[in-house]
């Protein structure tokens, strides 16, 4: 059987890239620090001697372990440049090229600032004693040249502290990016999800109305289909109309959902529902076979339009619920203007069914927690549960701004139904 020949493991392109790099770094420290080798007492140029091969060799030998162990380079490639002169080799810049690589590696590679200044600042002061010419004699020339071998370490140090410094603030800019990128994901999850939240209490609110004013006018008929034909008759006109509205208010609300942001499309849509329409909701459920009362405590005044359509959309799924859940066919709205709330109650009689039998039981819907975000989204609060007389009560306690807030602004829209303490809406 034939075998294909083991190839070689192919490195990636970084890896490839990175490795170049590296070659090329060593090689062109080893040519510049031979090229140093050639420079004589004199100032005059000779070929490289056989120290200088040898000293370029053994400081470029230890470069590639530089990121790995960088005070451990830098320690041999400053003694390697210390031992030029005994070497018969005139100490320059250009002989500690591997040392300046040494000292830049050890600012971008070490953890802290202070270890590789400190360590850049004892490779200067080791090379600055290793400049002094041995004969005691010493010149401008001289002075010059060892001024220029001590700065040269700093000189690279602060080269890779700069490169470190320019490296860190492009990675905070990179990360600060990342970190923006993911809250903007994030914040835009969060409002698709409260939109689905919206859309959905919004639908809640309409469809679960209407459809349970149906269902209460169809069992009207139904009770009523034989022994009293008239009312059946009243019941299914009642049901016809309850339908279309239904089909009506669905179709603004999909409207809505599908406009643009459009004022003036917005706007075209009519306002949005609030306690000045309560007479009209109310008459509904009275139509559906509910007896509703309403009582009214303190001074009524406008609203906010997120204030009215809250209280008006809890009015309506309270008094929904108790058509479809409650024994009794009676029903009490309260209405309380003080103490800086609105305090919205609905209440069920809790008494033995007077008419056409309720609605079958079914299990809880969002109808509670819808309410509950709403008057949350508002500022206020909402508790339900059952009374110890009987019966269910939901009460909502709405906050009211201060009445020159109001007016001032101009945005006070609700408005409450024609009743007195103790009176009931027409």
């Amino acid at each position: 059987m034939n075998r294909a020949p083991k190839l070689g493991r192919v490195l990636p392109a970084s890896d490839t890239a990175g490795r170049g790099r590296e070659g090329a770094v060593v090689a062109a420290a080893f040519v510049v620090c031979l090229l140093g080798g050639t420079v004589r007492v004199e100032d005059t140029l000779t070929a490289p001697p056989l120290a200088g091969w040898l000293l370029a060799l053994v400081s470029c030998a230890v470069l590639p372990a530089r990121r790995r162990r960088p005070l451990a380079v830098l320690a041999a490639t400053t003694a390697a440049g210390v031992a030029a002169q005994p070497l018969g080799l005139v100490l320059s810049p250009p002989v500690i090229a591997p040392a300046l690589v040494a000292a830049y590696a050890c600012a971008l590679g070490l953890p802290g600032e202070r270890r590789a200044a400190g360590a850049a600042v004892l490779a200067s002061v080791a090379l600055l004693a290793g400049s002094v010419p041995l004969d005691g004699n010493l010149s401008w020339r001289d002075a010059s040249r060892m001024g220029s071998v001590a700065a040269a370490p700093l000189v690279a140090w602060l080269v890779g502290h700069a490169v470190r410094t320019r490296r860190a603030y492009l990675a905070a800019v990179e990360e600060r990016a990342r970190r923006a990128e993911e809250s903007r994901e994030l914040e835009a999850r969060r409002r698709v999800a409260e939109e689905r939240v919206r859309i959905a209490r919004e639908l809640h609110d309409l469809v679960a109305h209407q459809i349970t004013l149906a269902n209460a006018q169809a069992t009207v008929a139904a009770h009523f289909f034989d022994s009293r034909p008239e009312q059946t008759r009243v019941s299914l006109r009642e049901l016809v109309e309850t339908t279309g509205h239904a089909l009506d208010e669905l179709r603004a609300t999909v409207g809505l959902l599908r406009q643009t942001g459009d004022a003036d499309t917005a706007a075209g849509e009519g306002p949005a529902p609030g306690l000045a329409r309560l007479p009209d909701l109310l008459e509904s459920f009275r139509r559906a076979g509910l007896e509703v009362a309403v009582r009214q405590q303190g001074r009524a005044r406008a609203l906010p339009p997120g204030v009215d359509l809250t209280a008006y959309r809890i009015v309506q799924e309270a008094l929904t619920n108790v058509t479809k859940h409650a024994a009794g066919r009676g029903a009490r709205v309260g209405l309380d203007w003080g103490g800086g709330l609105l305090t919205v109650t609905v209440a069920d009689d809790g008494g033995a069914p007077g008419g056409p039998p309720a609605l079958s039981d079914r299990p809880p819907g969002y109808g509670l927690i819808g309410m509950r975000e709403r008057a949350a989204a508002v500022g206020g609060e909402l508790t339900a549960g059952s009374r110890p007389e009987g019966g269910f009560l939901v009460t909502a306690r709405l906050p009211l701004p201060p009445v020159r807030d109001v007016a001032a602004d101009g945005e006070g829209t609700g408005r409450t139904p024609g009743a007195t303490d103790g009176g009931r809406t027409a």
